[in-house]
């Protein structure tokens, strides 16, 4: 069957991939699914934000559906509100990391989480067959905006932390939210722990000028100079609708998620012996080691942030992390959220009373290097199963994509995006040469196999 929804929402361009009777419909088949019910509509900053908005809303409440508009907000204040207000399910107008050009439609469900595949797959059904359910004149959904949720979503999140010790310390933070919705939690957070603010690309700008909505070590270079400026305690940047965060310290030096998120998994396992940790594949072995020392359960699973959240909800798990980012800490919500990422790396560094940089350097240390290469949506599987058939030597695991290990104890995973039109490649060693690489190797390989389908196509 046809599918609209990628591992994380439904991605399009507005007037290319998808238009505006489009966003009508894919409305219709929501409405349509979820019935007469109450739904809470949010979006981030982008240009196309408003416009699709409008379109979902209208055809929800054709449908019969209520809608409540929370107006530009965070994904994870988002769904957090969308579990802690009853609502009967939510939508996310965001493309999250996603280019300036791209926007998107995120499914929440009542208990806060994306919905599972089983129901993306009925919506896609009533979609593609056009069986959309239309109200009487009498039945039409009602239309509210709401107001408040940013303000009580964040003090939730102070639920979750020692605020009287954070505020003794009096800790300087930068913050980097990319232009974006961030701007309006994590500098409230900061401020209600009463830490000095700093803040860099904080205009609210759906072309995102300031750097692209994805914080990566290669443009993270203005918060790095705005920490070291400021004699900050640390920095922290996210991404476009604010589910992830990723951290600098106070020495100016940015470091990928899986750093803060061993951080934050040893820091868990020392108080809650035994726990279980939910994380996809493309983690470093630097969490896998950190849950070994510290005795508790790690499992793997496929890439996307809806997989990883339902997985805890399956097991009980109270955390799960991924390697973009990506915090998902249950006794708040399971899902990924960038501001409680931030409020947990605050806890711990006021308890443990040690600057972020030694606390990062007391992990185990490998080398990782991330690429991508260019790959038509409609040759992703012919790919993997070429390139599955090509791989020579080493463990190989197809969890999601093909990760081979080696006996030297690196890896290298190639695995088709579920957003874009790309194969993802990461590779992670003890020695940064060898990591990068294994990743020159793979996009070779891949690059290959790409050319010879397209050329047969």
């Amino acid at each position: 069957m046809k599918r609209l929804f990628g591992t994380n929402g439904i991605r399009f361009v507005l007037g290319r991939d998808f238009m505006l009777e489009d966003v009508l419909k894919v409305g219709l088949a929501i409405g349509t699914f979820f019935g007469k019910r109450r739904c809470l509509l949010g979006r981030d900053v982008r240009l196309t934000g408003e416009t699709i908005a409008s379109s979902v809303a209208s055809a929800l409440m054709s449908t019969g559906v209520s809608v409540y508009d929370a107006g530009l907000i965070t994904t994870p204040a988002l769904q957090y509100s969308v579990k802690s207000g009853d609502f009967d399910f939510g939508i996310m107008i965001t493309a999250s990391h996603n280019p300036p050009e791209f926007n998107g439609i995120k499914v929440i469900d009542s208990d806060g989480v994306e919905i599972p595949r089983e129901k993306e797959e009925v919506i896609e059904s009533i979609f593609f067959e056009g069986k959309f359910r239309y109200v009487s004149w009498n039945e039409v959904g009602s239309y509210m905006r709401i107001q408040g949720l940013v303000e009580d979503y964040v003090r939730a999140v102070l639920k979750h932390v020692n605020i009287s010790a954070i505020m003794e310390r009096k800790l300087t933070v930068a913050v980097d939210p990319a232009n974006s919705v961030s701007v309006l939690t994590t500098p409230l957070l900061l401020k209600s722990l009463n830490c000095r603010v700093l803040t860099v690309n904080a205009h609210l700008d759906g072309t995102f000028p300031g750097r692209d909505p994805e914080p990566r070590l290669d443009n993270l270079g203005t918060l790095s100079d705005a920490v070291i400026a400021a004699g900050a305690d640390m920095g922290v940047a996210h991404d476009g609708d604010g589910d992830r965060a990723i951290f600098v310290d106070e020495k100016g030096r940015a470091h990928w998620g899986d750093r803060s998120a061993a951080l934050i998994v040893m820091d868990y396992l020392e108080r809650n012996p035994g726990g279980t940790i939910v994380a996809p594949v493309s983690t470093s072995k630097a969490v896998e080691d950190v849950v070994n020392k510290y005795g508790g359960n790690l499992v793997y699973t496929k890439v996307g942030s809806i997989i990883v959240s339902r997985t805890m909800l399956k097991l009980g798990a109270e955390l799960g992390i991924e390697e973009n980012g990506g915090i998902f800490y249950a006794p708040h919500i399971p899902v990924r959220d960038g501001t409680m990422a931030t409020a947990l790396i605050l806890d711990i560094l006021t308890r443990r009373n040690e600057p972020l940089s030694k606390l990062f350097a007391s992990l185990p240390k490998y080398y990782q290097v991330k690429d991508k290469v260019p790959c038509p949506n409609e040759l992703k599987e012919a790919v993997l199963r070429a390139l599955l058939s090509e791989i020579k030597g080493g463990r190989v695991e197809t969890i999601d994509g093909a990760k081979v290990w080696f006996s030297d104890g690196s890896w290298v995973l190639a695995r088709p995006s579920g957003t874009e039109p790309i194969y993802r490649v990461f590779a992670e060693a003890k020695e940064p040469g060898r990591a990068q690489a294994l990743v020159e190797e793979m996009k070779a390989k891949l690059r290959d196999i790409i050319s010879s389908l397209m050329s047969r196509a």
